[in-house]
């Protein structure tokens, strides 16, 4: 006897098989929402500290406290107050409390970017790691039409600082030329995908230099020629320590500090 194939063959009313294998589009912008929370709690507490809510030497709430403020678990206000602490703004004192260690000036939040300053506090932690190890193989592989590049990258940034523009291209195109003379197309594919981020920071930067006394953007260029002659000294120790200073420098001065170079 045949057997019917109607008997095998599944009901066309039987509702396809659901998709599991990717999350639906609502589940993934949870997870985006929810992981960008300690972000905007970090946000809303420094906003409160630049506009003197809290003054140096205050003690913020407690965890508890933020957590019910905000409507957020207590997890999401430690990693706020972590992020806080890694940025020099706030200090955890055992057994105390945390307190406000610093207040960065106004200028800083009209200069940032909207909801984007912890973005850009990040892309400067991220950029110290990775700039500083891109300076070192910089120092170790580059070869005198690098070197040429660089110099006149920094001239150029010269001409800039001279002619009191803010230069952020300029200060980019300085940054890339290095990159490029570790001759390893990753950092320079990296350092063009946080383009966006890196401009932001470096606008913010030299903007606050530029509103102060000249100085400023000179003793910013003397951290530039620091990494540059390390580079031209094959100094891999030298370059990587030199553009590690530079960006952490910046990253304090984008919160309203006066971070000198020790060789001035």
């Amino acid at each position: 006897m045949k057997t019917s194939l109607s008997s095998t063959a599944p009901s066309s009313s039987t509702p396809p098989a659901k998709d599991v294998s990717k999350p639906s589009r609502r589940k993934a912008s949870r997870v985006i929402e929810s992981a960008r929370l300690p972000d905007r709690i970090y946000e809303q507490i420094l906003e409160q500290i630049i506009s003197e809510k809290f003054a140096i030497g205050d003690r913020l709430p407690s965890e508890n406290q933020l957590a019910a403020e905000y409507n957020v678990s207590r997890a999401v206000v430690r990693e706020a107050f972590s992020r806080l602490i890694a940025d020099e703004v706030v200090t955890s004192r055992q057994g105390a409390g945390t307190f406000v260690q610093r207040r960065p000036g106004r200028e800083f939040l009209r200069l940032a970017p909207i909801g984007g300053v912890a973005d850009l506090m990040r892309c400067f932690e991220f950029r110290i790691a990775l700039e500083g190890e891109a300076a070192h193989l910089a120092a170790q592989r580059r070869t005198e039409e690098d070197m040429a590049a660089i110099d006149d990258a920094f001239a150029k940034l010269d001409e800039a600082n001279s002619a009191s523009e803010v230069g952020v291209q300029q200060d980019i195109d300085f940054h890339m030329t290095i990159a490029r003379a570790s001759r390893n197309q990753l950092f320079v594919q990296t350092l063009d995908a946080l383009a966006l981020h890196t401009s932001n920071g470096m606008n913010v930067t030299r903007r606050l230099s530029l509103t102060r006394h000249k100085r400023r953007l000179l003793l910013v260029q003397e951290e530039h020629r620091n990494v540059l002659e390390t580079i031209r000294a094959s100094d891999e120790e030298g370059a990587r320590r030199a553009m590690r200073t530079h960006i952490d420098n910046a990253r304090h001065r984008a919160l309203g500090d006066s971070v000198e170079p020790e060789s001035l």
